[in-house]
């Protein structure tokens, strides 16, 4: 096994204390498991299947979820998604994908269910320390959106990657642009959430209060005063009982018009 600096353990047993282990291999979950006791993980807890896995999630609130891509009874991605859309409390958590198919197809798989993390196996201790530190030290910005729920997908870390170059669209804005980028995003996925509210309305909630206090947050820092008081109204409309789409079309049309008229146009949908 392997020492762990006393400081880093500190930052980590937040995350580490409670883990969830979702594989139907004994050996590699035994194994994870011995590497998470190393780390300062109090309750680490193993299921073979994707339903008992779920069924632990809400019954232990774990700080981080390791599962494998696929076995008998478990498809990883589907056990991301399933969790991400739950009303569990830890449907937030950090999710680390583990499998011996590091393919292209498999990695974009995995980001695009919600995981965090991703590990190859034949894995070593520090690989899997590596991880945990990503997850648990830097912490990447939350999408609530109708058609992805999870981290922020431009700050995607396999682990795995050895190409150029990402795509400039991939990088993370900074400085400035970075609340302009953030503020397109939230419009467009008011955009969709309202579009799509009659389909899943529990979603399409979830999207747009988060959306707004994104955009609040957004309007502060500017001193947008038209800004701040649109997403009032809209914070009001949800706040006046079980929110309907007629109620809350008004305020995200007026926010939605007025990016348009600044010259952000809504391109992609979230």
């Amino acid at each position: 096994m392997f020492a762990v600096d006393r400081r880093v353990m500190a930052r980590l047993e937040p995350t580490v204390r409670r883990v969830l282990i979702v594989d139907p291999n004994a050996h590699a979950a035994r194994l994870i498991q011995d590497i998470m006791k190393t780390v300062g993980s109090r309750e680490v807890v193993v299921e073979a299947d994707q339903k008992r896995g779920l069924i632990m999630a809400g019954a232990i609130d774990p700080g981080l979820v390791f599962t494998e891509r696929s076995g008998p009874g478990l498809d990883g991605e589907e056990l991301a998604r399933a969790l991400r859309r739950s009303t569990l409390p830890c449907r937030r958590v950090p999710i680390i994908m583990v499998t011996a198919e590091a393919t292209a197809t498999t990695i974009k798989g995995a980001r695009d269910s919600g995981v965090h993390e991703f590990l190859r196996k034949p894995f070593a201790s520090g690989d899997i320390l590596k991880r945990v530190e990503n997850v648990a030290v830097n912490p990447r910005d939350w999408i609530e959106a109708m058609n992805y729920i999870g981290p922020d997908r431009r700050r995607f870390n396999s682990g795995e990657f050895s190409g150029g170059a990402k795509r400039k669209s991939d990088r993370a804005a900074t400085g400035p642009s970075a609340a302009l980028v953030a503020k397109d995003l939230a419009m467009r996925i008011l955009a969709t959430a309202l579009d799509q509210f009659d389909h899943d309305p529990m979603q399409a909630v979830r999207a747009i209060r988060e959306q707004a206090l994104q955009l609040k947050a957004l309007g502060v820092i500017a001193a947008d005063a038209w800004l701040i008081t649109t997403v009032e109204a809209l914070e009001a409309a949800l706040a006046a009982g079980p929110p309907t789409k007629a109620a809350i079309a008004a305020p995200i049309n007026d926010l939605l018009a007025m990016h348009r008229a600044s010259g952000h146009m809504l391109k992609r949908t979230g």
